[in-house]
């Protein structure tokens, strides 16, 4: 009896045996709940409806391939991925829309939620001191500061500076006729010139190498850098921002810049807003907004960046897009005779074009549509964010998606332009009486999206198109652009397809295209017709 008690007392489950099995029991239900609950949030979370995208690397995402923006506006992803693609850099979600009905339906329709910036540590908050307009954050400043810039570019307001833009085409075609081994650089100065003479009544510049003008051109040369995709880890470890100017480069040198390009803006405010007081000024952008500025309540140091901000997004772009303009002429001669004959019909030959002659130049303007069409000089455009989550065909995006427009493939794609939409072509925005018409419903009256979008759109789309309209009128109307010849007189045609990324402008390789009179009176009209507007 003692035995087999002590048996049955040696066989019987200790009570910490017990509680040790209870315990693992325990711990496989919570672990199989864990499970079920990570499963269900799973299955639940919009995360796994995100748009299609390129695989990426393990916590990297797709952030080395941001040092290469050509995947990202080519054709293979628009193929792959069709109108809207997402990537992961680090674990900030991007968007990059491939279709203007996409663009339109997000950025246009749905602007409340699409109309916020990203943020550009380095471009924005230190190069520009938080006052870049065109990269502010959505809010009170930004708003105000973009009602002040709209009331002085409409399109009525800009009537003002017409005759100093027909003396700008008047410049640029001749000095086109005088030097043609110089176009883009004829282009760039004059597009600089009309830019910098509307916002300040800066006296025109009669070469590139202005003081003022190469230094605004170094502050646009560092912004663009600057706001490119990848350009510095801080966009990507935000926690690189305390680290101490001495200790950062890429820090020191924005915060000096940011100096540098605030006496500039200042300083070029400070000289119309003497004139004001004198008296003595002329029409001009900033003279509006100081007058206006009791009613804006922007400070004089807003409006300074404001006027810099103008400049930054006119000048360069439209010299970018009269470079590609040149391309097209010269690869296209029966496009470029076409336009000519229309201006030898509508204006002759004794005098220049101006803007009076618009209404009965619908090719010119056709020519000026697909000019910004055919080649956008922003390709990626300028990022928007989102502010909260939104949902687009099944599809989430979340909230603080930096979202992007792929122009070029938009303005390439045969839905939106037809089966030619890769050529370059102006009839496209002609009906079969030669009229002009407004093209893609997304695009509203201006036949393509290189002003961008929704409440982002280009607030200066009015003067650019003017700018643009008198200089290709005035540049045909005296000249003929012809393919450049070898040593053997063989012609070499233009290069109309690889670009030269400056960051955030895609511009066309250089090329000194020929460049001779159409009539042997031209350069003496261009001559007279500009002492009439000095008079």
């Amino acid at each position: 009896m003692t035995l087999d008690n002590d048996l049955a007392g040696a066989n019987a489950p200790s009570p910490s045996s017990f509680l040790s099995h209870a315990s693992f029991s325990q711990l496989l239900a919570l672990m199989a709940t864990v499970v079920v609950i990570l499963v269900a949030q799973y299955v639940r979370s919009p995360w796994r409806k995100v748009p299609p995208g390129p695989k990426g690397l393990p916590i990297l995402g797709n952030a080395l391939q941001l040092q290469n923006k050509d995947w990202m506006y080519g054709a293979e992803c628009k193929r792959k991925f069709e109108h809207i693609m997402y990537i992961n850099a680090l674990g900030q979600p991007i968007v990059v829309l491939h279709s203007l009905k996409a663009a339109s339906e997000l950025f246009d329709r749905r602007a409340k939620l699409y109309s916020d910036r990203p943020r550009f540590i380095v471009a924005q908050d230190i190069l520009c001191g938080g006052l870049f307009t065109a990269l502010m954050p959505y809010g009170d400043v930004w708003r105000r500061t973009r009602r002040a810039a709209h009331e002085v570019l409409t399109k009525v307001a800009v009537r003002n500076y017409h005759p100093m833009f027909c003396k700008e085409g008047i410049l640029l075609a001749t000095a086109m006729l005088e030097n043609p081994d110089a176009s883009d650089k004829h282009l760039q100065r004059s597009s600089a010139s009309a830019t910098i003479s509307i916002l300040y009544d800066y006296p025109t510049l009669e070469n590139e190498h202005d003081k003022t003008l190469t230094e605004i051109h170094t502050f646009i040369n560092r912004i663009s850098a600057a706001g490119a995709p990848g350009a510095h880890l801080v966009e990507l470890f935000h926690w690189m921002i305390h680290i101490p100017a001495r200790f950062a480069k890429w820090k020191r040198e924005a915060m000096e810049h940011f100096r540098q390009h605030s006496a500039i803006f200042n300083g070029l405010l400070d000289t119309v807003s003497n004139d004001i007081a004198k008296g003595s000024e002329r029409p001009s952008v900033s003279a509006s907004l100081i007058k206006n500025s009791n009613r804006s309540g922007l400070s004089n140091t807003e409006i300074a960046w404001l006027l810099g901000t103008l400049y930054s997004a006119g000048a360069e772009t439209t010299a970018t897009t009269l470079a590609w303009w040149t391309r097209a002429m010269v690869a296209h001669p029966e496009i470029q005779k076409r336009a000519q004959d229309e201006l030898d019909a509508v204006v002759g030959r004794s005098r220049t074009p101006t803007f009076a002659d618009a209404p009965n130049l619908p090719y010119i303007q056709a020519l000026v549509k697909e000019s910004l069409r055919w080649r956008p000089a922003l390709p990626l455009g300028v990022p928007h964010t989102t502010t909260k989550d939104d949902w687009y065909e099944g599809m989430f995006i979340p909230k603080g998606t930096m979202c992007m427009v792929n122009l070029w493939q938009c303005h390439h794609d045969p839905a939106s332009y037809g089966p030619d939409a890769a050529s370059f072509n102006p009839e496209r925005f002609l009906d079969e009486h030669g009229r002009l018409i407004p093209g893609p419903v997304e695009t509203r009256d201006d036949g393509h999206s290189t002003y961008g979008f929704g409440r982002r759109a280009c607030v200066g789309k009015h003067a650019a198109n003017d700018s643009l309209f008198i200089n290709i009128a005035t540049v045909l109307w005296a000249a003929r652009l012809e393919c450049a010849r070898d040593e053997n007189g063989k012609e070499i045609p233009p290069d109309t397809e690889t670009t030269v990324d400056l960051g955030t402008v895609f511009q066309p390789v250089p090329y000194k295209c020929k460049i001779t009179p159409r009539f042997p009176e031209a350069p003496s009209l261009l001559v007279e017709e500009l002492e009439l507007l000095r008079v």
